[in-house]
């Protein structure tokens, strides 16, 4: 999510009504003023306007370029349109009613939604403010990008996951993650006496919001000045190690580590590891602090076609076209999974007998999907059995994805095997 977003208001009305071109928002020369979103207002995050924000994060806040470099988009193949995929029924979670995955594309709010199989574009749609030459705010996949570097790291034998916070950053060292291991933070099982939760206005997210929000403060403001800052602040409670917890300032203190660790912030490391190797077809961006850090936990913004890029290069195990871009072992790590005891204390009942590792959540079933997710409905979802990437826009009006998950995962388990029968048989010759 956007740092600086408030929090979620109830939803009136569903994905058709809410469009935002419908509603027309920011659209004239000047917009009229009922349309308009943006700053200083701060409620361009609320629904419906959060709609067309998760579009155009550039205009309202500073960011920093991801780059993809100057050398030419490496095309993805492009298989014949399948159109049977609209077609496919589930039965979501807690339901009687099957549904079509078309119809689920709208009950998810979809913004734009991409699928490749076997290394091919089968399936790409575009709604809303989204276009294909467009950007979306990757909200929480930011986390896993910032995860993945890190096992890269690790990988190489950068980083040491073992280590303790306070030998690579000392100014943590009065914070809970100063005697966390670089592991645990990885693998949020760090103890943060922090809350999270979005409904509510007075949840520590809201005063980390202030503090990361790089416009002017209040002349009366005297809390912390950027994401450093208020890591500093973070008090433990409970021991490190014991259980997962869902802490979006696990992911800063990452991205402090990595700069730290390779004197690059995290959307140099970005560009310079993944954009540019990629073949992208557009930078991305990240937005920052006051002091110029990049959100390393949800500031990411990204086109949809090199998000699908990201997704198949981790399903390749680090393998593009012949060339390893880095080593099959930093996927082979977060496969394998974190610690599904410390997991299940979190009650992420959708997610039962899931884990989390390097910032990516494993599903643990007969698939070993596993996926990068963001509120809002956004996620990048891995299925190596099928081999299928789903990349997903979304700008749901709930943030938390339990709202969404009932649909969206066994929507994904249905897909998988249409395509997996659909490779199995052969397709007849035309008479």
């Amino acid at each position: 999510m956007s740092s600086h977003a408030g929090p979620e208001q109830a939803p009136a009305l569903d994905a058709d009504a809410s469009d935002p071109v419908k509603l027309g928002w920011m659209e004239g020369f000047p917009p009229p003023q009922n349309k308009l979103i943006g700053q200083p207002d701060s409620n361009y995050f609320s629904f419906p306007k959060l709609r067309w924000t998760v579009c155009h994060f550039r205009e309202l806040l500073p960011t920093k370029q991801v780059s993809r470099g100057l050398g030419a988009p490496i095309p993805l193949p492009v298989a014949p349109e399948d159109k049977g995929i609209d077609y496919v029924t589930f039965t979501p979670i807690g339901s009687d009613t099957k549904m079509t995955w078309k119809d689920s594309l709208a009950a998810n709010y979809t913004d734009g939604i991409l699928v490749l199989h076997q290394g091919e574009i089968v399936y790409e749609r575009y709604f809303g403010a989204l276009r294909e030459d467009g950007k979306h705010g990757a909200m929480s996949m930011t986390k896993s990008m910032t995860g993945l570097l890190a096992e890269i790291l690790v990988a190489e034998g950068t980083l040491d996951e073992n280590a303790k916070v306070v030998t690579i950053v000392p100014e943590l060292e009065g914070s809970a993650f100063g005697d966390a291991t670089v592991r645990q933070v990885m693998d949020m099982t760090t103890a943060l006496r922090y809350s999270e939760n979005y409904a509510d206005p007075n949840a520590d997210i809201w005063v980390y919001s202030a503090a990361a929000s790089p416009l002017p403060k209040p002349a009366d403001y005297t809390g912390p000045r950027g994401y450093y800052e208020y890591l500093q602040t973070v008090q433990k409670e409970g021991t490190h190690g014991e259980a997962f917890g869902y802490k979006t300032i696990n992911t800063d203190a990452l991205g402090w580590i990595l700069a730290r660790t390779t004197n690059k912030d995290v959307a140099t490391l970005l560009s310079e590891r993944l954009w540019r190797k990629i073949g992208a077809e557009q930078d991305g961006y990240m937005t920052v602090d006051s002091t110029g850090t990049p959100f390393a936990g949800g500031g990411l913004s990204a086109g949809l076609r090199d998000l699908g890029r990201i997704g198949q290069l981790v399903l390749n195990g680090g393998e593009l076209n012949g060339e390893e871009i880095f080593p099959v072992e930093a996927v082979e790590n977060i496969r394998s999974g974190g610690d599904k005891a410390a997991f299940a204390k979190a009650g992420y009942k959708a997610l039962e007998g899931g884990s989390y590792r390097g910032m990516w959540w494993i599903f643990h079933n007969p698939h070993g999907a596993f996926a990068a997710r963001g509120v809002h409905g956004q996620t990048i979802y891995i299925d190596p059995t099928a081999e299928m990437v789903i990349v997903r826009f979304a700008s749901h009006p709930k943030a938390k994805n339990a709202a969404i998950d009932p649909t969206s995962l066994p929507a994904f388990q249905a897909l998988a095997e249409y395509l997996m029968a659909k490779n199995a048989t052969p397709e007849q010759p035309e008479e």
